[in-house]
């Protein structure tokens, strides 16, 4: 249903029967057309769009809301025959004032950083994305997840990640291509990670941790066990992320700039490594 109008365009909350549309704007703009990872946006977040007179989609953004504390903003794209008319700033404050979460968080291009400076984020950090076929890996001394071990991973997440992500990790243990934990000494879990297919790579994400050797342990296995190429996103503060990908035989793809909005992001950010991807956090 439409709601109402953004700079003279209509705009609603988009289902999953818009997605061949979305797909179509992504490749509107040269992304690829990650139908999985739209699929899994869709079930877990607000799809937002803006509805082209001429056809289609003029614009979307992806508002996953964790609790009263965090929204995660993704896939913010506006088609270029649309674009310079205010509306991806437009879209993401609607977005943003239907979420009313305390803080907002994204990571921004080059091209889409000033729009986002515009509208009060901040710049925390750098996101380098590294892919590759992994070599030279040892095995840690990580375990497959079980179903009985989902609380155990939903009570470190909480309180690592700050927000309440059930919803996300109960369908991220059947839309990840594997999942592994390490058991704590007190009967709980040290860390966990996840490994998920898209397109033709498999990204290593999340990976939440007590200490850094616990998290590059469970990166290791999972990356062990992947055929083809493997795709990491690495905060640069993160010097061990980076030097295990470099010692692996990954490379540097490109880079984006890691940006709050509101209230500094909760939790505590020293234990969570990897996120399940860059549009979610």
């Amino acid at each position: 249903m439409t709601d109402q109008l953004i700079s003279g365009f209509p705009v609603r909350l988009l289902d999953v029967t818009d997605l061949p549309a979305c797909l179509r704007l992504a490749e509107d703009r040269e992304w690829s057309p990650e139908e999985r990872k739209w699929r899994l946006l869709f079930e877990v977040g607000d799809v937002y769009g803006v509805d082209d007179p001429d056809g289609g989609l003029a614009a979307a953004v992806v508002c996953t809301r964790f609790g009263q504390e965090i929204s995660a903003i993704g896939m913010m794209l506006v088609a270029k025959r649309r674009e310079r008319r205010g509306l991806g700033g437009a879209l993401l404050r609607y977005a943003l004032d239907r979420a009313g979460t305390a803080t907002a968080w994204l990571t921004a291009t080059a091209y889409g950083r000033p729009m986002y400076e515009r509208l009060g984020f901040r710049a925390i950090g750098e996101c380098a994305t590294h892919v590759g076929e992994a070599t030279g890996l040892t095995r840690g001394t990580s375990r497959p997840a079980t179903p009985s071990d989902l609380s155990a991973i939903l009570a470190l997440d909480a309180e690592v990640f700050g927000a309440p992500r059930g919803e996300l990790l109960t369908r991220l243990q059947a839309f990840s291509e594997r999942f592994r934990v390490v058991d704590g000494p007190d009967g709980g879990l040290s860390g966990f990670a996840g490994a998920w297919r898209n397109l033709g790579e498999t990204v290593l994400g999340p990976a939440i941790a007590q200490d850094a050797d616990t998290a590059l342990g469970l990166l290791s296995d999972l990356a062990s066990e992947v055929e083809g190429p493997v795709r990491i996103d690495i905060d640069t503060s993160r010097s061990e992320l980076l030097a295990w990908a470099k010692e692996h035989g990954l490379h540097h793809s490109f880079s984006t700039t890691i940006m709050e909005y509101g209230a500094p992001l909760p939790g505590d950010r020293s234990r969570l490594f990897t996120p399940v991807m860059v549009a979610l956090g």
